[in-house]
């Protein structure tokens, strides 16, 4: 990759722009290896679908085809009253070292669990030398906003509460959970409590609006998602409530004070310029910011890391960010 290192407002390496030198993709474009295979899982597991509990079902089935990696012990925990999974890499009795990585899975706000997201969680785990909370906040239909966030925030203050400074813990996630971990964020600094060391946002949803242009011109490269989609979605999730609220919508928040983020995205996804918006964001707002775009990938490529390569070096590349801001948060206490 080459990087591109652009100062604001006087602030060096204020954000990182991590890209590759390719052409410009367009339909009929070349993914990268393994992706044509997912997205054929993806498409064919949604035949016969009508709802949000129908494509929750099958996301499941889908991801239990997935072989969890070897190599950690995976516990069923209560945060609190939030449910999820503790995984924690088997290393030797290094645990009571380790920090800790605080996992909001993706989903639409209405899909994903600690179950479907076991693998992309234990993978990063073991990359980072790092314990993961996978935790299962409530969903829709069932629950709608801010009950996602709010059980985000009661997570990390379990954490707090288990004895991790905040130095020792970070926030990851993909998708809607990227939007998770950015309002968890707004929310802590918001209550003046202790911020986690860095921020990991995998093609995540910033702006609840869809009003990003490569929500249309990506329209015909993302076999993923669509915005029509993505506007049903956040009607069901802000039942009626203002999307453009910053308490819902990262892109549209003051983000000062906030820990280094690192953002990840596909070059052909709708959500490009949620990750671009977002980076430009962070950085007026003096928030050290790396953003990957990641050519021939698509949304939530990393959850498929035994089959695509590029899904392996992207949970690398977020592990080794997260060591990286764990070390000097260390430092710095």
């Amino acid at each position: 990759m080459r990087s591109l290192i652009m100062s604001t407002l006087g602030l060096m390496a204020a954000l990182t722009l991590e890209t590759t030198d390719v052409a410009a993709q367009g339909p009929g474009e070349k993914y990268g290896e393994g992706i044509a295979t997912i997205v054929a899982l993806r498409q064919q597991s949604l035949i016969g679908t009508r709802d949000f509990i129908d494509r929750r079902t099958a996301f499941e089935k889908l991801m239990a085809r997935f072989p969890v990696p070897e190599g950690a012990t995976i516990r069923t925990v209560d945060a609190d009253g939030v449910p999820g999974k503790w995984i924690a890499p088997d290393d030797g009795g290094q645990a009571a070292t380790r920090g800790v990585i605080l996992y909001l899975h993706g989903g639409g706000f209405y899909s994903g669990s600690s179950d479907s997201h076991r693998v992309l969680a234990t993978t990063l785990a073991k990359a980072a030398d790092a314990d993961v909370l996978l935790v299962d906040y409530r969903r829709l239909p069932e629950a709608v906003y801010p009950a996602q966030i709010d059980d985000a925030v009661t997570s990390y203050e379990w954490l707090r509460k288990q004895g991790y400074p905040a130095s020792r813990i970070a926030l990851a996630g993909e998708s809607a959970g990227g939007n998770l971990v950015l309002e968890l964020a707004l929310r802590l600094r918001g209550a003046n409590q202790p911020l986690p060391s860095s921020m990991v946002a995998m093609s995540p949803i910033m702006d609840l609006t869809a009003s990003g242009a490569s929500t249309r011109t990506n329209a015909a490269r993302d076999p993923v998602l669509q915005r029509d989609g993505l506007l049903n979605v956040t009607q069901v999730y802000m039942h009626g409530k203002d999307p453009r609220n910053p308490d819902a919508s990262p892109m549209f928040a003051d983000l000062h004070g906030l820990p280094p983020l690192l953002l990840q995205v596909g070059a052909g996804e709708l959500l490009l310029d949620d990750s671009l918006g977002l980076a430009g964001a962070a950085a007026r707002d003096d928030v050290p910011v790396t953003v990957q775009v990641w050519p021939g990938m698509v949304h939530q490529w990393q959850l498929f890391p035994g089959v695509v390569p590029d899904a392996r070096r992207a949970l690398g590349d977020c592990a080794e960010f997260i060591k990286a801001h764990m070390a000097v948060a260390r430092s710095d206490r």
